[in-house]
């Protein structure tokens, strides 16, 4: 796959004018259907229906770089290309830590869309959540914008302020929101003995898989375990951060042999990761809670908890995002960031294509309806502040 669309992209970014004066149906004709050259022949054939056809005289570097971003987008919604400048800038400032506002985008559909906000972040205390969108940033529209430079201008110096324009499920019109930004601080592993239903559980929330997480988690097991737990809940709803390492580390923890992921990709050959038995912790029985902010490391430790049968999943389907991805340097400078390769489930599921389904679905909130006020005008439907998912999980099981 990659290699035809870093094809697509130098064709489209070399030949544009040639195709434009000369059109595509020679080469359309001269090739079978399916192939690249047919494709950039109907794309010419749109380009030049469009310069000559249009209301009025378009702007034809935005209208490529369009085709460009929406290519990406039908490929991978965490894909982004950057032109030289912009990839200079991404080189020089990627990775440096600054001061950010907490979001993790990914773009579904067209405009970037909210795949978690930090707890405690800008982002977070501003109410942004999963499904949220960015129409803009800095009043500046994210509509063709890459990914990789949205991130580069949510990111700047401690205290200074980033204005975006958000479209939220509570609002029907967009809503201007600024923010400051400040050093991210993910929330530590936490754990609580819950004894009120049914025999004791262990309740382990991992916010984040960063970088020694699962060490945290494993710790936190033994905790639980000493204080009586018969069982123990994994919670990594709105757990988006941290390297795949941690995802299948926390995986064998709970597992002591088998397959817990794998990696492919075109270019990719198939990279196994099984457990290792000396790495597991703990045999006790385990659920594991997912919501659509479940993304990247707690979807693989997510997926192959329940692939292996070590594990019931409660709740709601993760984001899907769970690739390798890196730069790919085109001619001009330019690159485009993509993925290589996908992590998969044991079971062979692309899990950025399928995402991970509890066998206990359980919506987040509940929606209740709220009485009208005085005036006589209808109230707006009210969230349950319950927490359902972790109530669900807690639930005794039937009597078969």
């Amino acid at each position: 796959m990659n290699r035809r669309f870093h094809y697509v992209v130098v064709a489209a970014s070399s030949c544009i004018v040639f195709f434009l004066l000369f059109g595509g149906s020679v080469v359309q004709s001269a090739t079978p259907q399916d192939s690249p050259y047919t494709q950039l022949g109907v794309y010419s054939d749109v380009l030049t229906k469009i310069k000559v056809e249009y209301v009025e005289e378009p702007d034809m570097k935005a209208v490529t770089m369009g085709a460009v971003n929406g290519l990406l987008e039908s490929l991978d919604p965490f894909a982004s290309f950057l032109n030289a400048e912009q990839y200079k800038q991404y080189q020089a400032e990627h990775g440096k830590g600054k001061a950010d506002v907490g979001l993790i985008l990914a773009r579904r559909p067209g405009y970037f869309q909210v795949v978690d906000a930090v707890p405690g972040s800008a982002a977070d205390q501003a109410g942004l959540t999963t499904g949220d969108v960015v129409e803009s940033i800095n009043k500046i529209s994210t509509r063709d914008m890459p990914l990789a430079f949205a991130e580069l201008l949510l990111q700047g110096d401690p205290g200074s302020d980033v204005e975006l324009s958000v479209l939220t499920a509570k609002q029907t019109d967009p809503q201007t929101l600024k923010m400051k930004r400040a050093p991210l601080s993910y929330p530590a592993v936490s754990a609580k003995l819950v004894t009120d239903k049914g025999e004791a559980a262990g309740v382990i929330t991992v916010g984040a898989l960063l970088d020694g997480r699962s060490k945290d988690v494993a710790a936190k097991i033994q905790e639980m375990e000493r204080a009586g737990a018969k069982r123990l809940v994994l919670d990594l709803r709105w757990s988006a951060a941290g390297p795949m390492e941690e995802g299948v580390a926390v995986a064998n923890l709970f597992m002591d042999s088998g397959l817990i992921t794998y990696t492919q990709g075109q270019k990719q050959r198939r990279q196994d990761m099984t457990a290792v038995a000396s790495k597991a912790v703990t045999k006790l029985p385990l659920t594991v809670l997912t919501n659509r902010g479940t993304a990247g490391a707690a979807e693989v430790a997510a997926a192959a908890l329940q692939d292996s049968k070590r594990a019931k999943l409660v709740g709601e389907p993760t984001f899907g995002d769970a690739a390798v991805r890196r730069p790919v340097t085109l001619a001009d400078g330019s690159a485009v960031i993509l993925a290589v390769a996908k992590y998969y489930t044991p079971g062979g599921k692309a899990i950025q294509d399928v995402k991970v389904t509890p066998e206990t679905l359980q919506a987040q909130y509940e929606v209740q309806a709220a009485a009208d006020d005085d005036n006589g005008a209808a109230a707006q439907p009210v969230k349950s502040t319950k927490d359902l998912i972790l109530e669900r999980s807690l639930a005794p099981a039937p009597a078969k």
